[in-house]
């Protein structure tokens, strides 16, 4: 009888090891599947030709968001930004914006030495260029966090004041 107890414990013990174990497995897959923001295999050179044709014809700003997969803040800031309706619509409004890959399968090393090395800053970092496709700002998102998130008010602040009209002298005569 005592055996049979024992076996039961077993068989359920080891049922239940592999219940959760199934259980981990997928939903590591799946959080995996869903952070894939930054493509490691696009070009980040074209992508943002591309970006600072639209904003030309558009009279935009480019924003670049630079980061990876691997980075949980650089998915927290996306994410963030993506989820928040005013914050989403003023970066609409005023920015063509992508995302640049630093990873270890794509660094994209010569798109960062021309952007002036914003990785000093760590990940993710933003990049504001243009529509003649020069930088003319690069922010260190630290400064928008708060907490173990970003701060809605500074992100606003950020987006408006980079914005063309912002920049714009006409709009301070």
């Amino acid at each position: 009888m005592i055996k049979k107890i024992n076996d039961y414990r077993l068989n359920k013990l080891i049922f239940l090891s592999l219940f959760f174990y199934i259980c981990f497995f997928t939903l590591n897959i799946q959080a995996q599947k869903k952070a894939q923001i930054f493509n490691p295999k696009a070009n980040a050179k074209k992508d943002i030709n591309e970006a600072v044709a639209i904003a030309k014809k558009q009279n935009k700003n480019v924003l670049l968001q630079i980061g990876g997969n691997w980075c949980p803040w650089c998915l927290k800031l996306h994410n963030f930004v993506n989820n928040d309706k005013v914050i989403d619509s003023l970066l609409n409004a005023n920015y063509v914006f992508i995302v640049v890959n630093y990873s270890k399968e794509n660094k994209n090393k010569e798109v960062l030495e021309e952007l002036e090395f914003p990785q000093r800053f760590g990940f993710p970092v933003l990049v504001i260029l243009n529509d003649d496709g020069k930088r003319i700002h690069t922010q260190n998102s630290a400064y928008l966090e708060e907490g173990k998130t970003y701060n809605r008010k500074k992100i606003i602040d950020f987006l408006n004041n980079w914005s063309v009209k912002a920049l714009d002298p006409k709009t301070y005569l």
